[in-house]
């Protein structure tokens, strides 16, 4: 989404001084200013529109939004409050009030870029992509150099299924105020072939990014010489196994010369991707096979206590996300991705006889120490220390329920049965209302049908477990008989 929209009228010295403060970052300064002109002239709604922007900044949304509504009864056609009102909407998921505020603000002022793609954000959030496109593409007449609103055209473009022009678009993410440029001084590779030199490929985003477009390694080492991958150290040892790689470098690790490099989002527009060409969908990634074996004994020895000795459906577990405190926009939608424990507790019905297992790692993890009531679930994380840990454990597993993490990605490119718990406004990658994905055969998404709504997936996603448990009873009660 777009920053702030500022309204520098009227030019009040208390009014000046409070707008040089915000423009200046100086958000506390600016924050008594405001309220301090409010306190004199609590009528102002250029002020009121402008200290709404300022705690939309804060993430203060429940006290952005009765001052920007206030704003705007007090003057409805101050433009500035109904965008900064519609920021305020999208961020607290009511994406239909957030439609009507940005729709305000541009009868008020139809050429305003910023706003232009704000609605055409809002239009995505709520899966239409097409429609917000119109919108998109309007803000980009309006500023064709900015890159923050052809970043917003890419990801619609991408969820609306073009790829083809969406990845080529989202090469404008390097130009962008939250996306530093990469320090490496040597020519993009743009999957020309490369035989007697090395390419380095590197990542950006976050693990689950990474383990997603990894599948391209391969392509580029059919392309050329010597493969290089840097990630982060986490990565490394499950990476290192990956055909099409050469050498494996943790971030911190000093980086061999290369030739040329190329950036994971870049990838799919190397290769030309769409929907209907996703290398690899049925898994790519391979447990080390010790780790893998060593679950094997371990799992089965949880089976001591199971009262009629048969093995149980094993089930992994992934309920929230990485909190991503230094980055707001991350932060912000890990809150609308992440669950509690508790919110799985459906799932003991669903599959009385099945045995849990948290892959939850982090300061959620903790909440496997207190299970809902008849869920049977074991945690073993303490003994996970990489992704490497994490794919092993995965391996024995027979389906993981998750929500959109880095384990989801891990589990899928494993070619692991994957349920995945997706949010109303879901990441553009798993396209519009599907419930299947192309990145990954074996995964299956149960997304928000509104804002907040996790029962309706979860219930979803229960009665789909209870038909695979009774499947599988039957199966192991006549093994002769056909499985389903």
């Amino acid at each position: 989404m777009h920053g702030t929209t500022l309204d520098p009228a009227p030019a009040a010295l208390d009014h000046a001084h409070a707008l040089a403060m915000h423009r200046a970052g100086d958000r506390r300064a600016a924050e008594a200013a405001w309220r301090a002109r409010l306190a004199r002239m609590p009528g102002d709604a250029l002020a009121l529109a402008n200290l709404g922007a300022l705690l939309n900044q804060d993430c203060r949304f429940d006290e952005a939004e009765p001052i920007l509504l206030r704003a705007v009864a007090l003057d409805p056609s101050c433009w500035t409050a109904w965008s900064n009102l519609g920021n305020t909407m999208v961020e607290r998921q009511r994406f239909a009030d957030a439609v009507a505020a940005y729709s305000n603000a541009l009868r008020l002022h139809p050429a305003h870029g910023p706003t232009l793609a704000n609605l055409g954000v809002a239009l995505t959030a709520c899966g239409a992509p097409a429609q917000a496109l119109t919108f998109l593409d309007l803000a980009t007449a309006c500023e064709p150099d900015n890159a923050e609103t052809r970043c917003n055209r890419a990801l619609a473009l991408l969820a609306n299924g073009d790829w083809t022009e969406g990845f080529a678009e989202y090469e404008w993410r390097w130009r962008t105020r939250a996306k530093p440029p990469h320090p490496y001084r040597v020519p993009l590779w743009e999957g020309e072939g490369f035989g007697g030199r090395t390419l380095l490929l590197h990542d950006e985003g976050g693990f689950g990014d990474t383990l997603q477009f990894i599948r391209y390694a391969v392509l580029a080492k059919a392309r050329g010489g010597t493969v290089v991958l840097r990630v982060r150290q986490p990565l490394v040892a499950l990476l290192s196994r990956l055909p099409g790689l050469d050498r494996v470098v943790a971030h911190d690790a000093p980086l061999p010369s290369f030739d040329l490099h190329c950036p994971m989002f870049t990838l799919p527009r190397v290769f030309a991707t769409t929907p209907d060409t996703v290398p690899a969908a049925a898994g790519y990634l391979r447990p080390d096979p010790a780790g893998a074996a060593a679950w094997r004994r371990r799992l089965d020895l949880d089976l001591s206590s199971d009262p009629d000795g048969r093995r149980p459906m094993r089930i992994g577990l992934v309920w929230a996300g990485g909190p991503h405190p230094y980055a707001r926009e991350s932060a912000l939608a890990d809150r609308r991705r992440s669950i509690r424990l508790h919110d799985l507790a459906p799932l003991a019905d669903a599959a009385p006889d099945a045995l849990f297992y948290s892959l939850q790692k982090g300061e959620a993890g903790r909440q496997a120490l207190h299970p809902p009531p008849g869920l049977r679930l074991l945690d073993h994380t303490g003994s996970i220390d990489s992704f490497d840990d994490t794919a092993a454990l995965v391996s024995q597993l027979d389906l993981v329920i998750a929500v959109d993490t880095s384990t989801a990605h891990l589990a899928a490119a494993l070619g692991r049965p994957v349920w995945m718990l997706s949010r109303y406004d879901q990441c553009w990658r798993w396209l519009t209302g599907r419930t299947d994905t192309p990145w990954y055969r074996t995964m299956r998404l149960y997304q928000q049908p509104a804002p907040f709504d996790w029962a309706g997936p979860i219930a979803g996603l229960c009665a789909d477990l209870s038909v695979l448990a009774v499947n599988r009873a039957r199966a192991a009660a006549d093994p002769g008989g056909v499985g389903v």
